[in-house]
């Protein structure tokens, strides 16, 4: 990837880099914090761009009235701008889609996208990801999307003469890395999976901005060398400018380094860092090339962080020195690890048992789970933080099954016990007993065990039952019936069914997952009416 040149487009590379370094954190409040922080800046930048956009033309077809031969010039102007005006129109459709996916999801109502969280409008669907991934990936529209980047740069270079095409398609800011994902250690498919996929919605809010933020800039570079024809060499002057920190991080361990680089942004960058110099809490920082500042200290205390940075700069027109000032924080925290049943707080044997783990301040690639302790259980996983314990026997009093977690700088033990399904209900029709018309109690097929308030799905199975019929003044009728369903004898002692008559289903026994043997369900009663 090719450096820029101009300070501002490399304030702009920087943030979609630290972006990008953050995403592959694990996503709590704090970070779309920073997500929104630094989509605000690309915003602001953006308005300053319109509006350094939307003043060039004039001056342009101005300019190009003083000789015919310019009069090419002033007509690349409006088509220009028409390339930019759709390019941008074409990325907020893809956001207005995104946020409709992942919001309202009727897509009727924009305001169902959002929610007011301490008077402040945010994203309903800013950690939904499953769209962002359907959407961006599977359905091919950031595939779309590169390509249409790629188009859009190319008709902006057909406003360029082409003597001088080369050194401004180095130059424009418009620009794919396809070397990152291909280098990614996370195996990405794509240009699309390595940037959408599994990203939450508020997390992609800034990539799609920067987009319209290169846009834009390219559009300011065309007018910019259309000025440059026409005779208008005056160099825009901003002023508006904005200290901006780029923190690796804003939510840290305590005893880790808090990291952050801290410049000037503006909407366009002169040409060297002349007269610029940044400090924090007092401290002069030493800048680079780019006018880039690097602040760090190791954290202390938990709890928020104040620092405030001030950047100087002196004026390349007026030669005046201007001051700049703006107060950021980060938060310290410790690592801790929470391990969370997803159904019941017992392990069942013969069935899964779904558990979730998650750790603050560890990265999830670092954690590693197992299982201890007693109930013969194993543990594996099954997604993104949620595991599968199935266990094969129950623990005594004051034994207990283990998952152990443990990640860098911390280790956590949950104890579970373990205990075996519950006895099932057996049932004829929706009954265990009492009386039933001869006419429901001739069609049943059989007794079938039943798991009520059980929330896992298991299935018991009836071994074998002794059925004995009571007719009235006669001697009774026997069938030991292996199985649930009736066999032949006993459906044919079934089938005698007469008002008055007792049946009595007696010894009936069942398995379910994980027994090592049939238990006793014990016996039913029904009287024939």
């Amino acid at each position: 990837m090719s450096i820029p040149k101009e300070p501002r487009q490399l304030m702009i590379n920087i943030m979609y880099l630290v972006l990008t370094a953050l995403l592959a954190l694990n996503v709590s409040a704090e970070i779309f914090n920073a997500f929104e922080m630094v989509d605000s800046g690309l915003n602001t930048a953006n308005k300053a761009l319109d509006a350094t956009n939307d003043a060039k033309p004039e001056q342009i077809k101005e300019s190009a009235k003083k000789q015919k031969k310019l009069a090419v010039y002033a007509d690349k102007v409006d088509p220009a701008r028409e390339v930019s005006k759709n390019a941008t129109e074409y990325i907020d459709g893809l956001v207005d889609l995104l946020i409709d996916e992942s919001g309202d999801r009727n897509g009727s109502n924009d305001e169902g996208d959002y929610v007011m969280v301490y008077d402040k409008r945010e994203l309903k669907g800013k950690k939904d990801y499953a769209a962002t991934t359907r959407f961006m990936v599977d359905e091919g529209k950031g595939d779309e999307l590169k390509a249409r980047m790629l188009e859009i740069k190319d008709q902006f270079l057909t406003f360029i003469d082409e003597e001088d095409k080369a050194k401004f398609a180095a130059e424009l800011p418009i620009n794919i890395d396809e070397e990152a994902w291909k280098n990614s250690p996370n195996k990405k498919t794509g240009w699309s999976d390595f940037t959408f996929g599994h990203m939450p919605l508020g997390a992609t809010m800034p990539i799609f901005t920067k987009f319209k933020n290169d846009i834009k800039s390219s559009e300011a570079a065309v007018l910019n060398y259309l000025a440059g024809k026409v005779g208008l060499t005056k160099e825009v002057v901003l002023d508006k400018f904005r200290v901006v920190s780029a923190p690796e991080k804003s939510y840290i361990i305590k005893g880790e380094k808090f990291k952050s680089e801290v410049f000037l942004s503006a909407a366009a960058g002169a040409d060297s860092n002349t007269g610029i110099s940044i400090s924090v809490n007092g401290r002069k920082l030493p800048t680079n090339k780019d006018g880039v500042a690097t602040f760090e200290e190791t954290a202390g205390g938990l709890g928020k962080k104040k620092y405030e940075a001030v950047a100087r700069i002196t004026n390349p027109v007026t030669g005046e020195t201007d001051s700049y000032k703006q107060t950021f924080e980060y938060e310290v925290g410790e690592r801790s690890v929470t391990v969370s049943p997803l159904k019941m707080n017992v392990l069942y044997i013969g069935v899964d048992n779904p558990i979730a783990v998650t750790a603050a301040g560890v990265n999830s690639n670092e954690i590693k789970v197992s299982m201890g302790g007693a109930g013969g259980a194993t543990i594996n996983k099954s997604g993104d933080g949620n595991y599968v314990v199935k266990a094969t026997r129950p623990t005594k009093k004051g034994e207990f099954a283990k998952v152990n977690v443990s990640a860098p700088g911390l280790t956590e033990s949950r104890d579970f016990r373990v205990k075996r399904i519950p006895d099932p209900v057996p049932k004829l029709s929706k009954s265990r007993g009492g009386a039933m018309s001869q006419g429901e109690f001739k069609v049943q097929p059989g007794v079938f065990p039943v798991l009520d308030g059980f929330d896992f799905d298991a299935k018991c199975t009836i071994k074998g039952y002794r059925l004995v019929r009571i007719p009235k003044r006669q001697d009774p009728e026997l069938s030991n019936n292996p199985g649930g369903k009736f066999n032949p004898q006993s459906k044919s002692i079934i089938s005698k069914a007469k008002a008055g008559d007792s049946y009595l289903f007696d010894n009936i026994k069942c398995t379910c997952p994980g027994d090592p043997a049939p238990r006793d369900l014990g016996s039913m009663a029904f009287r024939i009416k």
